[in-house]
């Protein structure tokens, strides 16, 4: 039994499916860590199969080639000191598992197998896996050590029984996926794990953007006494290396670095770069392009592209028609010159003149209405789609979920796109992250410092310019009040009666929440985009299209 430990913790970015790359940066981890003298690495949770697999796990074949990568990895444990603690999928008489093998000189040693499988919001592991018995601490080093699984710690009785059957340290891989204040979370329940048990925990969380999920990492680890000894970087990869010392009051943390976590200013910008990059890359592409408007929510994602990717990658269009204003266009301009993008301007005007000529027999003597202003977006849409094909770029898409919550977006014209980075952030906090870029650059991004974002463009009134002097507001309420109803009905699943108590016209609530049950056909059939809050439209929000329920105030 020895009473120092060097231990490793993996924060690392898998891509799912991807069981060569993965395995690939496992074997650099390893190497890592042997160089460091490491007695323990672990990886985060279904390291190896990128969390989460969704239905490749009703794939027979990726079962068993996930297994003979896992095979492979702990086969390089011989010939090293290193212990590894390798988060898989695992496959026993009982079932299929979402579970860790312990492996050492080319040996599986143990394996646990995941308690809890967490069956709510994002997460769906009942689909798959078979729940795991309470399981003993496994023996490292002579050293018994818990290895509670993600979820496992959410539930005091995994840890509860691991303490009594003698745990001396936890280490607990996790795939938590980021969303407002999610740091915050974690560490408190881990405070509350530690201080229930008495035992030190380190917790090792994956970083990276899978599809609308982004991974924050951030990895930490709590002593007894409500101690943080270290911190791993957040939104960015990291290899963590502390060392353990135990005396007659258990083990401590001898070296440990506590980085700082990214402020709550910072953390949304990061997630949706960092969302953005991953989703553009792990696709297989290189470039993004999009519609720079001269308003705000383009330039803000046409910011976020830069940071993401690298000016040289990002390329911006504008598409003017004959209602688009001169502040529009000289704005548009302005704001891709900042940032130091690829520019172009591609009139619409002859395509829509076209059309609306070729559909007069068609419309007939109706009066112009939302249909020709439709034109005009769609019209931006399918030349956007087109730079999109011949170029290779991955279209980005840039409406805010205020717009997509009523509705106010035109399915197959603006909407079109590969990508949203601001799928789930309000109107208001668009307009504050856009104040706040330009006095940051965060954490790798990759954009120029300064005011990158005209503040024309934050002065402005937003609007569409599919008709003369046009304002969003000519259609929708002010956007602090839209934000603020949408906010309560979503996020926070109050009936209209609530809202209306908090100081909001009835009528005005009743007409978002319609609005808001009328859209759903669309959101269904925009692009993904990462999940900032605990109420993403789509992955976190799951409504039916078809949805005959009215909620109304009675009496």
């Amino acid at each position: 039994m020895t009473d120092r430990l060097r231990i490793a913790l993996a924060q690392l970015n898998p891509k799912v499916g991807d069981l060569v790359g993965n395995l690939a940066l496992a074997r650099k981890a390893l190497a890592d860590a042997q160089a460091v003298g490491a007695d323990i690495l672990m990886f985060s949770e279904l390291f190896l199969t990128g969390y989460f697999p969704d239905d490749l796990l009703f794939k027979p074949k990726f079962i068993a080639d996930a297994m003979g990568a896992a095979r492979d990895l702990v086969a390089n444990t011989a010939g090293t000191d290193v212990v590894v603690i390798l988060p898989t999928i695992w496959v026993e008489k009982t079932g299929m598992h979402n579970a860790v093998l312990v492996a050492e000189n080319g040996q599986i040693t143990a394996t646990r197998l995941k308690r809890e499988l967490p069956n709510s919001d994002v997460f769906y592991e009942k689909r798959y896996f078979t729940a795991g018995p309470l399981a003993d601490p496994v023996i490292i080093k002579g050293v018994p050590v818990g290895i509670p699984i993600c979820e496992d710690i959410w539930h005091t009785s995994v840890c509860e029984h691991l303490a009594m059957r003698g745990a001396e340290i936890m280490l607990c891989p996790n795939g938590s996926p980021y969303w407002t204040n999610k740091q915050h979370v974690r560490k408190e329940l881990v405070r509350a794990r530690v201080a229930e048990d008495d035992v030190p925990m380190l917790y090792l969380n994956q970083v990276g953007g899978q599809d609308e999920l982004v991974f924050d990492g951030a990895s930490f680890a709590i002593e007894p006494g409500n101690k943080l000894v270290f911190q791993g970087k957040s939104f960015a990869t990291d290899f963590i290396v502390s060392d353990w010392v135990r005396d007659d009051n258990g083990w401590t943390c001898a070296s440990g670095e506590v980085r700082e976590l990214t402020t709550t200013d910072e953390a949304p910008w990061l997630a949706c770069v960092l969302g953005l990059r991953d989703y553009v890359l792990k696709n297989g592409f290189k470039q993004v392009v999009l519609g720079l408007s001269g308003g705000i929510d383009s330039a803000v994602v046409a910011a976020m592209a830069v940071d993401a990717l690298g000016a040289e990658n990002v390329h911006c269009i504008m598409l003017p028609y004959r209602y688009t204003s001169d502040a529009s266009l000289k704005d548009a301009k302005d704001c891709a010159e900042r940032l130091g993008v690829r520019y172009d301007v591609v009139s619409i005007g002859n395509p829509v003149d076209d059309a609306l000529l070729e559909l007069a027999p068609v419309f007939g003597d109706r009066a112009p209405d939302l249909a020709e202003e439709n034109i005009q977006s769609r019209m931006r849409g399918v030349v956007l789609m087109a730079v999109s094909n011949k170029l290779g770029s991955m279209l980005l898409t840039t409406g805010n979920k205020s717009e997509m919550g009523v509705g106010y977006a035109t399915i197959y014209g603006d909407m079109n796109g590969g990508y949203n980075p601001l799928k789930d952030m309000f109107k208001m906090e668009v307009y504050r992250l856009a104040a706040w870029r330009n006095g940051h650059v965060p954490g790798d991004c990759r954009g120029p410092a300064g005011e990158v974002i005209p503040q024309a463009i934050i002065d402005k009134a937003p609007s569409a310019e599919l008709r003369p002097n046009q304002t969003d507001q000519d259609s929708l309420p002010p956007y602090p009040v839209l934000d603020a109803i949408l906010k309560g009905i979503v996020e926070d699943e109050l009936s209209i009666a609530e809202i209306v108590a908090m100081g909001h016209d009835q009528a005005l609530v009743e007409r978002i929440e319609r609005l808001l049950n009328i859209a759903e056909y669309k959101r269904r059939q925009s692009a993904p985009g990462p999940k900032l809050t605990g109420k993403a439209f789509g992955l976190g929000r799951r409504y039916p299209i078809t949805n005959g329920y009215k909620d109304r105030i009675i009496g």
